[in-house]
C-alpha cells in the first residue's frame, strides 16, 4: 500500500504527448468525476460495473458500493484486482481528411486490489459517498445516519490505488469547426440538440 507521501506507480501510456505527468491533475479528475467504470477479471469475459464512487486521497483508496449478490460480489468474494476508469469528452474536432477527425478528452485509469469492507469501515466509506454527491445535506439534520440494518443490505468495496495514469487532449478555443456533441440521456430525457458549427473554409 502507498504511504501518504508516496505516489502510485504509473501505468504506461502509449501516446506520451497526451500523458499527464502531474499527480495533482489525476487526483483532481478522480475528485470531480461523477461516475466510474470498474472492470473485474471473469472466467470467460471481464465484468464491468459502472457506478458512483468517491476517491480518498490520503488513503489512496476508491470506495464504491453495490448489491450483495451478483457478478461483482461473486468475482470479489475471494479477493480480486480491478481496473477503474473515469473520463470526460470535450469538443468534436472536424478535419479535411477522415483520418484526422478527432475529439477532446480527459481520462484516468486506476489499477489495484479490491476488498469488501464491513463495520465502521463500510459506514465511513458510505458516508464519504453521501458527502460527495449530497454535500448540502447533513446526517442527523436532513436524513438519519447510516444504520447497521442498511449496511447489511449493501456491499461496500475499497480499491487500493497501486497504479494510475492520466491522459488528455485539448486544443485551442479557436479550433476551426469544433463543437459539442448533443446532450443525451434516457429516451424522453435527453437535452436539446446542439447544432454543430460549420467548419471554416480551408480550416
Amino acid at each position: 500500500m502507498n504511504s501518504p507521501t508516496d505516489s502510485p506507480d504509473r501505468i504506461p501510456v502509449r501516446r506520451q504527448d497526451r500523458a499527464q505527468v502531474s499527480d495533482e491533475w489525476i487526483r483532481q479528475m478522480l475528485r470531480q468525476a461523477p461516475v466510474a467504470t470498474f472492470a473485474f477479471p471473469g472466467p470467460e469475459t471481464p465484468h464491468l460495473n459502472s457506478n458512483l464512487f468517491v476517491f480518498d486521497p490520503p488513503a489512496w483508496t476508491v470506495y464504491f458500493h453495490t448489491a450483495r449478490t451478483g457478478r461483482t460480489a461473486e468475482l470479489t468474494a475471494s479477493g480480486s484486482r480491478a481496473t477503474m476508469q473515469v473520463w470526460s469528452m470535450g469538443r468534436l474536432l472536424p478535419a479535411e481528411t477522415a483520418l484526422e477527425f478527432s475529439v477532446e478528452y480527459a481520462g484516468v485509469t486506476v489499477e489495484g486490489p479490491v476488498r469488501q469492507l464491513s463495520g465502521d469501515e463500510a459506514a465511513d466509506a458510505l458516508q464519504k459517498l453521501l458527502d460527495k454527491y449530497f454535500p448540502h445535506l447533513v446526517p442527523g439534520r436532513d436524513y438519519h445516519g447510516i444504520t447497521p440494518q442498511e449496511l447489511a443490505r449493501t456491499a461496500v468495496y475499497a480499491l487500493t490505488v497501486e497504479r494510475w495514469s492520466g491522459k488528455c487532449k485539448q486544443v485551442g478555443d479557436s479550433f476551426p469547426g469544433a463543437f459539442q456533441y448533443p446532450r443525451w440521456g434516457p429516451p424522453g430525457r435527453s437535452g436539446a440538440a446542439t447544432t454543430p458549427a460549420k467548419p471554416a473554409s480551408g480550416g
